[in-house]
């Protein structure tokens, strides 16, 4: 690798540059970065919080149990989601996200690399530093990309907010706290007893 190389890899990416999935791909960077329509989006250095990582680890565990024997499949972050609009080619996909967790059904979206295409539901743990990323940005290209659920869940109030895509658009819940069951439109059968789902979590 000559010196003009080596100082690409150091910053392969500018705060104002439009990029593709092609050259995500080709990034060597230690962090966990999202591309939203050729916007990068770096994730925080440091970790998640505790109770993120146990509210998205339990979520995760309640669906892999419950989508056993079935056709849909579940994946939690890191995990590459990718959403083209027009082509499916490397080079012309603007955006890829890593939701917490997400539920694939259709299996011909599947391939080594992650997801191309919506995943049927979408679930965001909110952080500090990315509710504003995933409330507004992700919300928009996942309306665009007709994923069919997309479920928000702050931690820390513990609640659950649901938008249910409704001739193509988000139609949102009411904001579901303990006390709530919660059924799922697109993964039938799944329901989440929200007070049970909370209690361990403090």
């Amino acid at each position: 690798m000559d010196s003009e190389d080596k100082n690409l890899a150091k910053e392969p990416f500018t705060e104002y540059g439009r990029y593709s999935y092609a050259d995500y791909l080709t990034w060597e960077i230690d962090e966990m970065v999202e591309l939203i329509k050729g916007k990068v989006f770096r994730r925080a250095a440091a970790a998640p919080r505790r109770k993120h990582q146990e509210v998205a680890g339990k979520l995760y565990s309640d669906l892999l149990l419950f989508l056993k024997n079935k056709p849909c499949k579940v994946y939690i972050a890191p995990f590459d989601v990718r959403l083209p609009v027009h082509s499916k080619k490397n080079e012309d996909i603007y955006t890829v996200v890593q939701p917490d967790v997400c539920v694939v059904c259709d299996r011909s979206k599947l391939d080594d690399a992650g997801c191309i295409g919506a995943p049927d539901l979408v679930v965001e743990v909110l952080s500090r530093w990315d509710s504003k990323k995933d409330l507004q940005n992700k919300y928009a290209v996942y309306e665009e990309s007709q994923v069919q659920e997309y479920w928000v869940i702050h931690p820390d109030e513990e609640t659950l907010l649901i938008y249910t895509l409704t001739d193509g658009k988000y139609l949102p819940s009411r904001l579901f706290t303990r006390g709530d069951v919660v059924k799922s439109a697109c993964i039938e059968g799944f329901v989440l007893d929200l007070a049970d789902f909370f209690k361990d979590l403090d």
